[in-house]
């Protein structure tokens, strides 16, 4: 049986392996992607979205302006002793779930001719006579480009040792992630997010009168409660009035939130094994800077600009894997760095409280780091 040859696989359906494939199937290339998971799914993400976004996502095929969306700009950070400041958002988001999103991305997919296959767990990707072999249960499926869209951390990460992923555990690289669907009494056009002892919970509105409660924090700290995630929010989220408030008032769609560990906030490469890495599998933005979503949508289309001119032969696979790590890094290092600044004056609570009492005097600044945060529409 002989083997099919696609232009384009991609390991990994979420924002950015999704966006890639309409992108790419628009522009008349061959494009299979791989789904771990069935969808539509839920995923530990703060599900916040800055308004950089909407005209991208609209253009692969998403009618946001349909859906209601709520609208989203007014900030509010809390300390764990309870004072905060309040902030609007320079440019403002808005809100929507993966469960919603990412499923809405697959249908545009699927009309524009993607190859999907869900339910489907990748096992290697093997570079070899200039093209990818692609193993999923014994069968290969071969590409001119792979592309990595397998999220925070994924059993690839592992098998081809990714530096971050051998880190030993450090500040940046050892969270957990806890999200929840809810109903509550709270803003509609407001993005909270609430510290506490060695993390912080994000809270903003979704689609059909839902809220997303979103919260990372270290492995230390449900080590602490003998892994009992509810005991842990009682005895350290909610020594935040305002966690205390919020989890005390909260209707919870499910019973059980979805939990992800070992969450690196750690420098990545763009490329491995000659496979560019996008999403969350090229880096990640601390959830505290929000925008993660953004990132993934707005680094598949540079990852698309540099594969099309390689398809087309204009450029060699060198000079794409070069160009595609320079110019993400031109987008997004200043948010990295910004973003891991921010992230050292949060978890002692002292130095959190003090943080957020000298902050909320200087609005100007406030503003300005919330800029470095966000970009331009793309």
């Amino acid at each position: 049986m002989s083997k099919p040859l696609y232009d384009i696989g991609i390991v990994g359906g979420g924002l950015a392996g999704l966006s890639l494939a309409i992108q790419s199937a628009k522009s008349g290339y061959s494009v299979v992607l791989f789904e771990k998971e069935t969808y539509p799914f839920h995923k530990v993400c703060g599900e916040y979205i800055s308004l950089e976004s909407w005209p991208f996502i609209e253009k692969l095929g998403v009618p946001l302006k349909d859906l209601s969306l709520p609208i989203i700009d007014t900030l509010k950070v809390s300390s764990p002793n309870g004072n905060f400041l309040q902030q609007k958002l320079p440019q403002g988001g808005f809100g929507i779930s993966r469960y919603t999103l990412d499923n809405l991305l697959k249908e545009s997919a699927l009309k524009n001719g993607v190859t999907i296959f869900e339910n489907t767990k990748v096992e290697d990707v093997v570079y070899e006579n200039d093209e990818f072999n692609i193993l999923v249960n014994n069968e290969v499926t071969t590409c001119k480009v792979c592309c990595g869209s397998f999220g925070k951390r994924s059993n690839l990460d592992i098998k081809w040792k990714r530096n971050f992923s051998l880190q030993k555990a450090n500040k940046l690289n050892n969270y957990i992630g806890i999200k929840y669907h809810a109903k509550l009494n709270f803003p509609v056009n407001e993005i909270a997010l609430h510290n506490f002892k060695d993390g912080y919970c994000g809270v903003s509105k979704i689609e059909n009168d839902l809220y997303c409660i979103c919260y990372l924090t270290t492995a230390n700290n449900l080590k602490k409660c003998n892994g009992d995630v509810a005991l842990m929010q009682q005895t350290i989220l909610q020594q935040n009035p305002f966690l205390n408030q919020l989890f005390k008032s909260a209707s919870f769609v499910y019973d059980k939130p979805l939990t992800i560990a070992q969450i690196s906030f750690s420098q990545k490469t763009q490329i491995q094994n000659h496979i560019l890495c996008i999403g969350d599998a090229a880096g990640m933005i601390t959830p505290l800077c929000g925008n993660g979503m953004s990132m993934a949508l707005h680094g598949s289309k540079i990852a698309f600009e540099q594969i099309d001119f390689f398809l087309a032969n204009k450029i060699s696979r060198t000079v794409m894997e070069t160009e595609y790590s320079k110019v993400w890094q031109q987008h997004f290092s200043s948010r990295l760095k910004v973003g891991r600044l921010i992230q050292q004056f949060f978890g002692k609570k002292w130095v959190t409280n003090s943080f957020i009492s000298i902050l909320k005097h200087f609005p100007k600044l406030v503003s300005t780091l919330i800029k470095r945060t966000h970009g331009k529409p793309f």
